[in-house]
């Protein structure tokens, strides 16, 4: 895969069980051969005797209910298991919840976990931006759960470690307590009851974060509201190629969603369909004409549709049965001392780029803070 900015360094070749991963002497090669190893040679029973012990039904529970309850991520080589919206995550890393240029935000929610390189991309990106003066640091919303999977409710996807959530609002000055996380009020960047972006609240910052996200060959697609792609279509010049990967989707008006591309070494990751070419302001007329439209009233006497039922892990790839079934992973360092030593994972960045924006000011936190 072409490397940007932000590396993303090649991972070993490893499969989950039952499939035996190759033999790597390299870095968690020889301990990671040992984990699969036992879960492998339990599978004939141990390892899925956690599950069966509740009986056949439990089986059938949704599965967004099994995977909500893991709290540590599987010790097992980090692999993406599945597709964005149906799957699980292997060996996942937990984003601090503070560090020198990031916040993340509801941390009751528990849902800081990615795939490793995920979580050293948000790092970076979170960095870079700060050193180009764009925003002063991040506000991450969700990622995804430990083990990955359904989420309780949210989001059909982020369940691969591959998605998270950028808010739509920079890092203010002073930086938020945990308390503070929970009821900070989302913000739309829409004029209010319209599909416009607000001018009083939009600005080139905003442009240059998401074009700063879709220009690293490791992402995949941007979602953002139509109407931030309609703004973006009506006033970026110049080469317009980044845009191709912002895409339209319902929502996204407090915050956009970056998804990356299946990493190296997770051979049963699914790639999601490729966006193209063009910059993607074409298509834009049908979400204004059609989508975007309310939906006509019922016929009389129509049925309800009838809800889809919920996903539940038979209907998931069986790699994620071993995936909850394996033992936890030692957790990464708190947030607290990252922001203390200002440890960074990735070299130190090239000097000779100029800052492209004034510095930001100081970004008061709103008095009184309405609870969400």
């Amino acid at each position: 895969m072409k490397r940007g900015r932000f590396a993303i360094p090649a991972c070993r070749p490893a499969r989950l069980a039952p499939r035996m991963p190759p033999v790597d002497r390299g870095q968690n090669g020889e301990a990671g051969m040992r984990l699969w190893a036992r879960l492998a040679a339990a599978s004939a029973g141990a390892a899925l005797s956690a599950f069966a012990t509740a009986g056949a039904a439990s089986a059938e529970q949704p599965a967004k209910a099994i995977f909500s309850r893991q709290h540590a991520a599987a010790a097992l080589p980090p692999e993406s298991v599945g597709f964005y919206s149906n799957g699980c995550l292997a060996g996942g890393a937990q984003l601090p919840a503070d560090g020198p240029t990031w916040q993340a935000m509801r941390l009751s929610r528990d849902r800081r976990w990615g795939m490793p390189a995920t979580v050293r991309f948000i790092e970076d990106l979170s960095r870079e931006a700060a050193r180009r003066g764009i925003w002063p640091g991040l506000l991450l919303g969700d990622l995804g759960q430990a083990r990955g999977g359904p989420l309780p409710f949210g989001h059909a996807s982020h369940q691969i470690g591959l998605d998270f959530d950028v808010w739509l609002r920079p890092m203010p000055n002073p930086r938020l307590t945990e308390r503070q996380r929970e009821d900070y009020p989302f913000r739309s960047v829409l004029k209010p009851g319209t599909f416009t972006v607000d001018d009083r609240i939009w600005n080139d910052h905003y442009t240059a974060l998401i074009k700063l996200a879709a220009e690293e060959p490791q992402v995949q697609r941007i979602f953002v509201n139509p109407g931030i792609k309609k703004k973006l279509c009506d006033t970026v010049s110049g080469d317009r190629r980044w845009m191709n990967k912002v895409r339209p989707y319902y929502g996204h008006d407090e915050h956009f969603h970056v998804r990356l591309f299946c990493p190296p070494g997770s051979a049963d990751c699914k790639e999601q369909r490729s966006t193209g070419t063009g910059d993607g302001c074409d298509q834009l007329s049908w979400w204004f004409n059609v989508a975007l439209k309310p939906p006509p009233p019922p016929k009389p006497g129509a049925k309800k549709p009838t809800p889809k039922p919920p996903l539940t892990l038979s209907g998931m790839p069986r790699q994620c049965t071993y995936v909850l079934a394996a033992p936890a992973k030692a957790a990464r360092p708190s947030g607290a001392e990252m922001i203390a030593t200002g440890t960074s994972t990735r070299a130190p960045a090239a000097p000779g780029a100029a800052t492209a924006f004034a510095p930001m000011p100081q970004v008061p936190i709103p008095q009184p803070r309405p609870l969400r």
